[in-house]
């Protein structure tokens, strides 16, 4: 099971999963210049959806899909956070009819 963390520190933003940097997917979608964030609605934030949900279930579903889980995961997260592929998994299923 892969484990997904996102940090804030002073020296910027980290998100990982299994502890390597999480590929932004910019080939599927690039929808912000700035790369990942968290905690509200936004561009930053999608992006953050689209390469969680390609990492774990796969591009098409990350397309469709990004945008709700933004809206319903990302948006809550608190600055330092964890999910695990089950939780992606999980959201995602909850979201989709």
């Amino acid at each position: 099971m892969k484990y997904y963390e996102g940090r804030r520190t002073i020296d910027g933003i980290s998100v990982t999963v299994d502890g390597t940097p999480l590929d932004p997917r910019y080939d599927l979608e690039r929808l912000t210049e700035l790369g990942f964030e968290w905690s509200y609605k936004g561009d930053s934030p999608q992006q953050l959806a689209l390469a969680l949900i390609a990492d774990c279930i796969g591009p098409d579903q990350a397309r469709r899909w990004s945008e709700p889980f933004m809206v319903k995961v990302i948006a809550e997260l608190d600055n330092d956070w964890q999910l695990t592929e089950d939780d992606v998994r999980s959201a995602v299923q909850l979201i989709s009819p």
